[in-house]
């Protein structure tokens, strides 16, 4: 099948995101997301998020990435609608990937209408769906791109299980769609309390010839060896963050490419100033740092930048 995007490609050009509607604090998620926050009342929590939200958009199409922006539906109560990488994955064989979400509040963010308004729009081809969903009869989850860092190029597919990444269900991604997985634990840690962390995007990310990872939180000594010895093998340079740093959101962060094959990292404000100058430098030696401050998604949300992008390896029409 012919295609702008190659088969074997890190990243892409096109991006699909979701200006959020009724965003709020969602406490169906608070129950295992450390990083969302109470806050007092706000005058325009929704207007903040939206505005906030439009500023990523305008920073990645001011740096040439191509972003598909659709509305949330107003009428649905989905106050994380603008985190559209957990229930979806696009792939270069045209399938698209449907995800089993914990939050049944969250369950009403698949629309399989934004995905074909996304080939209207764009020319993309989806052949099939992939539909894992069925997993949530049975109090099993796998959330997307969240639970699942995917080293497209050489076929890995990285796992912190946990309420959020079931090891099974995984296991299910990774058959159907040829990965191998390496599976770990990674504990997040609020006030006394330890738990395994509640998504793997938090504290791993991976580009091209690029890694961030929090080794530190991996507590099982061959698990973390095994992740770091995986990464490196497959040619990276790899940035370790500390927890702290992943608080800071600086392991939320995703390569992207502009339309003229540049690649990119896209992250927020608060995981760019996260990073130290040493870091961003090594960073920027294989991409350049877009960034946008979004305290309001972050605060109350729990999740940045890198939540809110669903990168889209579909082939493209070719006339």
């Amino acid at each position: 099948m012919d295609s702008s995007i190659p088969l074997m490609a890190q990243s892409t050009n096109l991006v699909m995101m979701i200006r959020p509607a009724a965003f709020r604090m969602n406490e169906q998620t608070a129950i295992n997301n450390a990083y969302q926050q109470q806050d007092g009342p706000s005058d325009d929590v929704e207007g903040s998020a939206q505005d906030e939200f439009d500023g990523v958009v305008e920073a990645l199409r001011s740096a040439g990435v191509t972003v598909a922006v659709y509305d949330a539906d107003a009428e649905s109560d989905t106050p994380d609608a603008l985190f559209p990488n957990n229930w979806v994955s696009f792939h270069g064989d045209g399938r698209v990937g449907l995800y089993p979400m914990f939050a049944p509040n969250r369950r009403k963010e698949r629309r399989e209408s934004l995905l074909h308004s996304l080939v209207a729009d764009h020319g993309v081809v989806l052949e099939s769906l992939v539909d894992f969903t069925e997993f949530e009869e049975h109090g099993v989850f796998l959330e997307g791109t969240g639970s699942l860092i995917l080293d497209r190029v050489g076929k890995v597919a990285y796992a912190a299980i946990g309420p959020r990444t079931d090891h099974q269900a995984a296991a299910h991604f990774c058959e159907a769609f040829d990965y191998d997985l390496l599976a770990f634990t990674a504990m997040q840690t609020t006030g006394d309390t330890e738990a395994p962390i509640y998504h793997t995007n938090v504290m791993l990310a991976i580009g091209s010839d690029w890694a961030v990872v929090c080794a530190d939180i991996i507590p099982d000594p061959e698990e973390r060896m095994h992740v770091l010895d995986t990464l490196e093998g497959g040619g990276r340079s790899v940035v370790l963050i500390s927890a702290e740093q992943v608080n800071g959101f600086a392991g939320n962060v995703l390569e992207v490419r502009n339309n003229a094959g540049e690649p990119l990292i896209a992250m927020s404000s608060a995981a760019f100033h996260a990073f130290t100058a040493e870091q961003r430098e090594a960073l920027e030696q294989h991409a350049r740092l877009v960034h946008a401050p979004i305290p309001t998604i972050e605060r109350l949300g729990g999740g940045s930048v890198r939540c809110m992008i669903a990168e889209v390896f579909l082939p493209t029409h070719v006339s």
